[in-house]
Formats: C-alpha cells, structure tokens, sequence
C-alpha cells in the first residue's frame, strides 16, 4: 500500500466518545465563585444546548447528523498512508503510517469540530460566534465553517501568529470571517492587557478571554472552542474511527499511536478509538506530544483553573502551567496554551497515555526531512508528531524489531513557510521555561 482511502459509503455514521467507557469519572467543571459543579444552564450564555448535552452524555456512539455528514463528504474520508521513502531513509524496519488531515480545505483537522459546532449553533437560532485561534488553524476552519451555514464569525488571532502569518489572515477573510490580532482594543480585557505591556505578543489564554467576552455581550452571539473540551474531542474522533478500518484493509494494527498537543483536539482524534481498544486489553502505546517551551503535559500540574487569561471560564480539572502563563512566541502556535484537555489530562494521570516534549529546533528538523522524503511540509505543530514517529522507527531500528507507528498529520505548513525560513537560516531559538519562572506562574492556579 502507498495509501488507503475509503469509499464514501464507509465514512462513521457516529462518533466515539471516551466518557462511556473511562474507569474514573472526570471531575466536573466548577463554577470560580462557589467552587460547586456548575450546572449546564450556567453555560447556555455561551454554547447551544445540543453541544452542552454532549460535553456531558456518557452515550458511547453519537449519531452525527445528516447536514454534518454532507459537508464531511466535501474532503472525508481522508486517506491513510504509507511513508515508505522515510522508512528507507532512516533503515528501520518499522512501518510508519500516518492519517493525512491536512487535506481538508482549511489544511487541517480542525473543520472535523467547526462543522458540527456550525451546525449545532445553526440550528439553536445563532447568528455569529466569536472565537479564538492560534497559529490560525482553528480560525480559518471555523470561518470555513461559518461560510457552509451562513454564520458570521470573529476571530481573534494570537498576535504574534497574526503577524508572522499573514495568509491565514487573508485565509480567513476570504471565507467572510473577520479576524483582530489579540490582545486587541475591542474589548475590555484587551484593553487592559494592552495598558500593562503595549507589545505584549499574545497568548490563548488572552484571546479566548476576549472571545469569550465578545460572546457574553450578545445574545445571537456564542463562543466556539476549537480544542480542550469533551464534545469538540468526540468529533475529532471521526479519524481515529476511519483509520481503524483502513488498518483492517491492510491487516495491521498499531504498536504507537502519536499526536501533538496543545489543547489536545486531534490528539485526541486519532487516538481515543485506540483508547478504547486498551481499556479492553489491546497492547498499544498511545503517546502525545508537546513543546519543551509550553510543557503543560511533562512539567504542568494536575488541577482546577481556569481556562483563559482573564478567568471567565469554569473551573477545569487539567494538566496546567498557569493561566497567566505567558508562552514564548514560537512558531508553533496552535500549541502555545497553558492546558490540556480535561480527558487527555485524565488518560495521562491513569497512565493510559504516555507524553514526551521536544525543542523547536529538533521539531523543525523532523519536519525537514520529512518535507524531503514524503515531499508534504507539515504544519509546526505537526512536525512534533513527526519527530516522535522518528524517534521510535530508530528505536526499532536499533531493538531489530518491527514495530508498526501511526502518527496524525493535523496539518500542511503551506501558511508556515516563514518558520521554515528561520529554521533554514538559524533564526529560531529553542527556550524552556525554568523551575522559577513555573512556579510563579503556578501561583495563579486557584486554591479549590
């Protein structure tokens, strides 16, 4: 095989989610005034009930429904591929798989999630959403999104991203969304951001405060988060339910599963089908990915805080640096966020996941020679799943053993050329947050 790919016909009718079959309960999420569960009414100013039912149905298959289904059809079934002159490259015996979502029409994952929030807040009388983004692939999916179902959408890109990358931008704009660097001064938190350090470069955590804040304000207005919670995973795993059965074609089965993380959505995709099949005895590794520099997996601590900068969410049970925490501007946007997605956070805890962080210069690396054996540029972001996925084909190499690795690739790098630029030319820095600089920024995690 070079590559599998599914007949229409074979797409998952439904969607897979975890919290069926988890062995511990997730800790719900706390309202920051009472610090008791907050109940799903509470979150109605934000989100349509159709998504706050599935951030908490403990159901195993969700039915997707016919219009999401229509508009999957447009790039789904993605194809699975074999990375054979990769292999060769490095003379492993491993077979390296890899699930390629940067088909889609955005470049990425992220429409798996956009589509079926369009579609929910479509048809609860929504108008418009505010959200956040990153490097701008959440951004220009929603706004891919909000074209299908005729919602107007407001972006509010990191502004280092926003900068650096300015055809996500144009990206956006041209499927009719409208896009601000954040911190901005349309809202009042940006406001104050801005009044205490005029040149910050912007963070998640700031621009889902002004998101969120943008929401709040308007009624025909709700908020829509590309990654982190329960029902934005549960669409992502539509991949992770594809490639089980393209695997089933080819008569293999995966010993590592790997994705990067930053908030933890096509992680979560590609491996919670996986997840599944080691909650009921398979023997597979299932392995996520991070930055050295935004380390909330490795070196963050498990518990409540809050979601964005401001503190306007609820309280989330997480692997966290902080909600202050203030990552150094890499180019690996979609990754810089101080938390984890409350159910890889879980896994995590449970050891039912492994993770392992990688500097920007050894991730640039990977992604590199892979541009230059399988001849797709991976997103930055991407380009951590890459290097693990070498990392382990030497591993077998050197254990002379075959090891089958499947690795998502989230994303093209077709918007990121200016990172690779200053990977070629020695302009990007590697940093890691030090023990002091985590500690101060631990004291904003609130005492619950």
């Amino acid at each position: 095989m070079n590559k599998v790919i599914l007949p229409e016909s074979e797409i998952p009718k439904e969607w897979y989610n975890v919290l069926a079959d988890l062995p511990e309960k997730l800790e719900p999420p706390l309202n920051p005034a009472t610090k008791k569960p907050i109940s799903p009414s509470e979150l109605e100013a934000i989100f349509p009930a159709p998504l706050i039912e599935q951030e908490v149905s403990a159901e195993r298959w969700i039915k997707i429904p016919d219009e999401v289904l229509k508009r999957y059809l447009l790039w789904r079934p993605t194809p699975l591929h074999r990375a054979y002159n990769l292999e060769r490259y490095l003379d492993t015996p491993a077979i390296i798989l890899f699930k390629n979502e940067s088909i889609s029409p955005p470049g990425s994952h992220k429409p798996n999630t956009a589509i079926a929030q369009a579609y929910y807040n479509k048809i609860s009388g929504i108008k418009r959403l505010s959200t956040e983004t990153g490097a701008g692939q959440w951004g220009s999916a929603l706004a891919f999104a909000g074209a299908l179902f005729g919602l107007e959408v407001v972006v509010y890109m990191v502004k280092t991203s926003y900068e650096n990358k300015p055809y996500r931008r144009i990206l956006i704009e041209t499927w009719g969304g409208k896009i601000f660097p954040s911190p901005s001064n349309r809202t009042e938190f940006g406001r104050r951001v801005l009044e205490k350090d005029p040149n910050n470069p912007g963070s998640l955590g700031i621009a889902i405060s002004e998101a969120i804040e943008e929401a709040v304000n308007d009624k025909f207005t709700n908020y829509s988060l590309g990654s982190v919670l329960n029902h934005v995973l549960l669409h992502q795993t539509i991949i992770g339910l594809e490639v089980k059965k393209q695997l089933e074609i080819e008569g293999l089965y995966p010993d590592v599963v790997i994705g990067c993380i930053g908030g933890g959505s096509n992680f979560g995709g590609i491996s919670l089908p996986f997840v599944f099949d080691k909650l009921n005895g398979k023997n597979v590794r299932i392995v996520a990915v991070e930055p050295k520099s935004c380390p909330s997996v490795t070196r963050g601590k498990y518990a409540y805080d809050f979601g964005d900068t401001a503190g306007m969410t609820p309280l989330i049970k997480m692997h966290t640096l902080g909600h202050t925490f203030l990552p150094p501007a890499i180019h690996a946007g979609g990754l810089r966020y101080h938390g984890m997605a409350p159910i890889v956070s879980k896994l995590y805890e449970m050891k039912i996941i492994e993770a392992v962080a990688y500097t920007q210069n050894e991730v640039f690396e990977a992604g590199v020679l892979f541009a230059r054996t399988e001849g797709i540029l991976p997103a930055p972001e991407t380009a951590h799943a890459v290097k693990a996925a070498i990392d382990e084909a030497i591993s077998a190499k050197k254990e002379n053993r075959k090891k089958v690795i499947l690795f998502n690739l989230s994303g093209h790098g077709h918007f990121d050329l200016k990172a690779y630029d200053d990977y070629l030319y020695g302009r990007l820095p590697d940093h890691e947050p030090s023990d002091e600089e985590l500690e101060e920024s631990f004291k904003s995690v609130p005492v619950v």
